[in-house]
């Protein structure tokens, strides 16, 4: 036996995950999230008002906006795909129809890990020892099984779920990243027999983080990457002339997006430096547990493969990470710009596992089992306080917190989080007396114990979350207060009120100190955001407007609405 990397895997241990287990597993992560709740604040329910303004007409295509006014999110495509879903499907309600591209994107995002992953284990580099006399794992077995593996460590970030449940533009994204990685890992192989297919997607993944706001990660990460695959490097010579081509390719692309950024086509994104310890420590904060557990098993992998770091398996997901990570530490929003981070940390996850002792994946498994477990008692305790009553502190807590939340039993709802928590039980019974070899053993626990997290969330708290989290209710309330058929001057909004008062509260809406596209003295109503009110007169004769009303969210006192009623002409 010749130790050329740290990788010793015999064959037994690259036994395949099942197919229909594992496509089952996506799909119970996926659904959850997308189907039967309202949209959530703030991103969610804003750029689902840009969908629905573009699809009724209101908003161009090329600059979304929301009543005339341009939002701050640049980059066009994903709006477009929830615009287009909602004409394309009229028979369906709208919330839903735009989570129907965006269910898909998130799946292609777990597609185009598992196939990185997959073409970057079988690179030279990243296979295991060769044993002396054979046994040692197939480069095909070997790929297939880290790649489940690095399937398993995305589905286990916990910073993975919410965020890639939205119909935002980060989630656009995020399928984007993942693809660019995929392209760059095809790209790779010396033997790649579709050269044109693998630099096809990469092409399509630069263009889709160009038109969703992320110009200039495309251009770090995706240039970045042709430039690594294109140089000659030792133990490779076949790679200079066969990508040599990719190195002009990558330079051309980085001379287009600079001369479009310079003439104003792309949005330089805004920067926010952290500039006080607060504000780093809430950052760490955030990369320790957003991107659990992968980010330990990611730094085991540099260390284990450190002297491969310029191995395709290695370079190719720490360059996207770094990218992510350092675009994440200058971007106001850390967790949003952080989630593009996760399928290369997912991918670098995978290729420690061949390299674990087995002291380390029982401690992985022992503190997932009681992390999720528990968990799980909690999310079902609460959910019992709040049917029966009992016990009392967790009821109270919920009537303090959601007060006038009457909850209701689903009986669809609770036998899905029953399922869900039976499979968990059996799925703990087997991990301990199966597959006890196969590579992914440690990562089955984490994957599962998040997905039945979600799940249950989703379910039997999921009425209780609509309540919290969505303006439904403020707006339903708002509309209750207008009058029928009649136009509602809105002032100071955010685009999150304003989408879910036209789609909830069903209002027709007209923004103060702008051409109006109805008369004015058929708005009848008018409301207001408290932080407006002092230059209100401004924009309008207050003189004909008599305060009404001031309605709050249930869950949220400070957030409030004033209602005005026309009392002159």
């Amino acid at each position: 036996m010749t130790q050329t990397t740290p990788a010793i895997v015999p064959q037994s241990a690259v036994r395949r995950l099942p197919r229909l287990a594992l496509i089952l597993f996506c799909v119970a992560y996926v659904l959850p999230g997308f189907l039967g709740r309202e949209p959530w604040k703030l991103a969610d329910v804003s750029a689902f008002g840009v969908m629905l303004e573009m699809a009724a007409g209101h908003s161009s295509w090329w600059q979304p906006q929301v009543l005339g006014e341009l939002v701050d999110e640049p980059g066009p495509l994903p709006y477009w795909l929830g615009a287009a879903f909602i004409r394309l499907l009229p028979f369906l309600s709208a919330d839903l129809a735009v989570r129907i591209p965006f269910g898909g994107l998130l799946a292609l995002t777990l597609a185009c890990t598992w196939y990185a992953v997959y073409h970057l284990a079988r690179q030279r580099g990243a296979q295991p020892v060769a044993f002396a006399f054979g046994g040692e794992a197939q480069p095909v077995d070997y790929a297939r099984t880290l790649a489940d593996a690095a399937l398993l460590a995305l589905v286990a970030s916990l910073g993975l779920a919410q965020l890639s449940h939205e119909t935002t533009p980060d989630l656009a994204r995020l399928a984007a990243s993942s693809a660019l990685l995929l392209g760059a890992a095809r790209l790779a192989q010396a033997d790649d027999a579709h050269p044109a297919r693998s630099l096809l997607i990469w092409t399509l993944a630069a263009a889709t983080l160009v038109f969703s706001g992320a110009p200039w990660i495309a251009l770090a990460c995706g240039a970045g990457l042709l430039f690594w695959i294109g140089w000659p490097r030792p133990g490779g010579p076949e790679h200079g002339a066969h990508h040599r081509p990719l190195i002009a390719a990558a330079a051309i692309l980085a001379s287009v997006m600079l001369v479009a950024a310079a003439a104003g086509l792309l949005q330089a994104p805004a920067l926010d430096m952290p500039d006080h310890w607060s504000d780093w420590t809430r950052w760490g904060r955030l990369l320790v547990w957003f991107t659990w557990p992968a980010w330990p098993l990611a730094l085991w992998t540099l260390w284990r493969w450190r002297r491969q770091l310029r191995q395709p398996h290695v370079a190719l997901p720490l360059w996207t990470t770094a990218v992510s990570v350092l675009n994440s530490a200058v971007n106001p929003d850390f967790d949003r710009a952080l989630l593009l981070a996760l399928p290369a940390l997912a991918t670098l996850a995978a290729f420690a596992l061949p390299t674990l002792s087995r002291s380390v994946s029982a401690l992985i498994d022992w503190f997932t089992l009681i992390f999720f477990t528990g968990c799980a008692l909690i999310v079902w305790t609460v959910w019992v306080a709040m049917m029966t009553g009992v016990p009392a502190k967790p009821a109270a807590n919920v009537a303090r917190l959601a007060p006038g939340f009457v909850p209701e039993f689903s009986l669809l709802l609770f036998a899905v989080a029953a399922l869900a928590t039976l499979a968990w039980i059996w799925l703990v019974a087997w991990r301990v007396g199966a597959h006890r070899q196969a590579l992914w053993k440690s990562l089955v626990l984490p994957a599962a114990g998040a997905t039945l997290c979600w799940l249950l969330l989703m379910t039997l708290w999921l009425p209780l979350l609509d309540f919290g989290r969505s303006y439904g209710p403020l707006s339903r309330r708002v509309a209750s207060l207008v009058p029928a058929n009649s136009c509602v001057l809105v002032d100071g909004l955010s685009s999150a009120q304003i989408a879910a008062l036209q789609y909830h509260g069903r209002l027709t809406l007209v923004r103060t100190g702008q051409p109006e596209p109805v008369n004015a003295r058929d708005c009848r109503s008018m409301v207001v955001n408290p932080g407006t009110q002092d230059t209100l007169d401004q924009r309008v004769q207050l003189t004909q407007w008599a305060f009404k009303a001031s309605v709050s969210r249930l869950t949220d006192r400070k957030e409030r609405l004033l209602v005005y009623q026309r009392v002159g002409q």
